[in-house]
């Protein structure tokens, strides 16, 4: 847990609209802001922080159309980050950078219900310098960190250790010129061999820990796949390329068309979390290449790594049950 700072705390208006459901007052909250889950709004309402038209208010109390919620939400102090003895996967390193293979279960940065073990803390304990070792633009809670992965998620990433490295790096993902490739088991059989996914996605109006085109806020989303493999009608083995980069993208697009990844019952609901009696242990996503210039010496590099031990076990639990037909003459979609 963190201290609280000594100064004013945050104060926020929430007006329910005609056209929300009635629903208990701690779920809808928590659904509209995902930094609160449903354990501090409770806490919140018990210490009196949070009220409805200006009276105090219970977890069960059922919202209706015009109500004002007020919600007074302490601050909490900046995060003293200390470094942690966590094993990194180090593919490469320099001066400017350094990429690895980040497993799945380790979350990026610190975060509600993460203060701690995360990627941000392994990274101060390599470099055994956490006052400059990592670049600065992305802030205190996030140094070094040019993109990320979900914590379920595997595969390459590239640290920032300079500022002038971040740049670099930035610019390349927001021109969408990086090179990325993932890697995914899917649900059910896939029809066509390859296909291009635009949607636009953003925040999920109703379920705030949500990405959809349910969105106030769309922002243009592609996504490329060709499909290397299928066992029968149970699961699909597919390359990606994100040709943009949204939060949850890959996932979303992936259920946007009937083929929610394996493991991801955010997305994909109970029926991905065990298939034909097999269970998955988590979500079958793996970032299996990254490109790019390298922001000092101007030169492209690419990275590729294999899935983890756990994916390679479900795809030869798959092919157990399912003999996988492999599509033949296919290529890496981004092969330089």
């Amino acid at each position: 847990m963190t201290s609280l700072r000594p100064w004013p705390d945050v104060q926020t208006e929430v007006l329910v609209t005609s056209g929300e459901t009635p629903k208990r007052v701690d779920l809808f909250l928590a659904n509209r802001d995902p930094a609160l889950s449903r354990a501090v709004i409770q806490r919140l309402i018990e210490e009196g922080r949070i009220r409805v038209n200006d009276h105090p208010t219970k977890p069960s109390y059922k919202i209706r159309p015009g109500d004002r919620i007020t919600l007074t939400i302490p601050r909490p102090a900046p995060l003293e980050l200390k470094p942690e003895a966590i094993p990194l996967n180090v593919l490469f390193e320099d001066e400017a950078l350094l990429v690895l293979n980040k497993p799945a279960g380790l979350v990026v940065h610190p975060a509600p219900g993460h203060w701690s073990g995360t990627l941000v803390h392994g990274l101060l304990h390599h470099f055994n310098r956490p006052d400059g070792a990592l670049s600065t633009i992305g802030g205190k809670e996030r140094p070094g960190l040019v993109h990320r992965l979900d914590k379920e998620t595997s595969g390459v990433m590239v640290i920032a250790k300079t500022d002038e490295a971040h740049a670099g790096l930035a610019a390349q993902f927001k021109a969408h010129s990086i090179t990325r490739e993932y890697e995914a088991l899917v649900w059910g059989s896939m029809k066509k061999p390859r296909g291009l996914i635009e949607l636009a996605i953003g925040r999920d109006t109703k379920e705030r820990k949500k990405f959809s085109a349910r969105t106030a806020r769309p922002k243009p989303s592609v996504t490329e796949y060709q499909v290397i493999g299928r066992f029968g009608k149970t699961a699909t083995e597919v390359v990606l390329l994100p040709k943009t980069g949204r939060t949850h993208q890959i996932r979303v697009h992936l259920a946007s068309i009937g083929h929610p990844v394996l493991g991801d019952p955010t997305y994909g609901g109970r029926k991905v979390r065990t298939v034909a009696e097999l269970e998955i242990p988590r979500v079958m996503l793996h970032a299996r290449l990254l490109g790019f210039i390298h922001p000092v010496t101007k030169r492209y590099q690419q990275f590729a790594v294999d899935p983890p031990a756990d994916m390679q076990q479900v795809r030869t639990a798959l092919q157990a049950l399912e003999p996988a037909g492999r599509v033949r003459g296919h290529r890496l979609l981004t092969a330089r």
